[in-house]
């Protein structure tokens, strides 16, 4: 009994065996390469797979999902000269599992060093300002070589990425100071223009202001000679309304006479020659006054003759502390104020 039961186990523990290989449970978005004496024979799906036990095997399973794989840094040399580190990072996905088994060996490798020989191919032909300003000539190239050498692999580069490009630390150090020089450029440039422009605004201000000011003058200087002209006309037009005569206006220019002299720094009196005919005009109606009935006897008195004419202007000094005085336009000597209210006795000059 025992040996029967010895096989009996045996065969219940190869049956149990046989049942987990015939039964082969695939996850989603994966796949496995099944092989019948080594050969390939199927490639089993997501979900509940049937395989023959101990005659199919289960090669390796593969991740259909996309895949990021970074690749550490890779020096590359520029075209002038410069070696600069370069981190790529690659999103593949595999289309293909039969493919990606059979056509290569490691597949991960082989995108790797793909795409180290192809950087350092369109790096080489670019210099290390266009390798920093052109990331995107630099992806879409890769990704266009990539994408046509794994085709065959069974595989899609979905995207090439260049997490970083580091070149040496001296070009580093240079590059700070060009970019710190460019800054300090661009502020002066910007604080000059700022300056310019406000030199400008000012400049227009200052123009529209005197302009505006110098229109204000001319306006004010056009309504006081309007205010002048319109009080002359009134004086005019009142004199000749009044009907003055040659005394009056006689008498009046002699009383305008002092206003001249007035202000501590006139020193110098000039006489004009109007002066002698405005005192021949008081002169005649001072002769009036006394000539008819004012004398001693109550009878006409005949006038003197009229004396020379004065010169054309007389010079006469001026104390200004003394005041104004009447001259006499012959001998330019002061002479005493005139009253034309009183009565003067006339003197017979024989």
């Amino acid at each position: 009994m025992e040996p029967v039961l010895i096989v009996l186990v045996v065969l219940v523990v190869v049956a149990f065996i046989a049942l987990i290989k015939t039964i082969q449970v695939i996850p989603q978005a994966s796949a496995a390469i099944v092989e019948r004496f080594g050969r390939y024979t199927r490639t089993l799906n997501a979900g509940l797979n049937i395989v023959v036990p101990f005659i199919d095997r289960v090669r390796n399973r593969i991740d259909l999902r996309e895949q990021v794989v970074p690749f550490p840094p890779q020096p590359v040399i520029t075209q002038d000269n410069l070696v600069v580190n370069i981190d790529t990072v690659i999103y593949y996905q595999v289309t293909d599992p039969r493919a990606a088994t059979y056509e290569v060996a490691s597949y991960i490798q082989a995108i790797e060093q793909l795409t180290v020989t192809t950087l350092r191919n369109i790096i080489g032909s670019m210099d290390l300002e266009s390798t920093l300003t052109s990331r995107e000539v630099i992806n879409a190239g890769l990704r266009g070589v990539l994408d046509e050498a794994t085709g065959k692999w069974g595989i899609r580069v979905n995207r090439v990425e260049l997490k970083a490009i580091e070149p040496p630390t001296s070009i580093q150090d240079s590059m700070e100071k060009q970019m710190r020089a460019d800054r300090d450029k661009r502020a002066a440039i910007l604080t000059a223009e700022g300056q310019r422009q406000a030199q400008i605004l000012k400049a227009e201000g200052e123009k529209q202001a005197d302009v505006l000011r110098a229109e204000g003058e001319a306006q004010a200087a056009v309504l006081r000679a309007d205010g002048e002209a319109a009080a002359i006309r009134t004086v005019f037009e009142a004199i000749h309304d009044g009907d003055a005569d040659q005394k009056l206006l006689a008498y009046q220019y002699l009383q305008t006479l002092p206003e001249l002299a007035k202000g501590d720094s006139n020193k110098l009196w000039i006489i004009p020659s109007e002066v002698g005919d405005a005192l021949k005009g008081l002169g005649g109606a001072f002769t009036g006054l006394t000539g008819n009935g004012g004398g001693a006897n109550g009878g006409a008195v005949a006038a003197p003759s009229a004396p020379p004419a004065p010169p054309a202007a007389t010079q006469v000094p001026i104390d200004p502390a003394a005041g104004p005085r009447p001259v006499d336009v012959e001998k330019g000597a002061a002479r005493p104020r005139v009253d034309p209210a009183r009565e003067y006795r006339k003197i017979d000059p024989e």
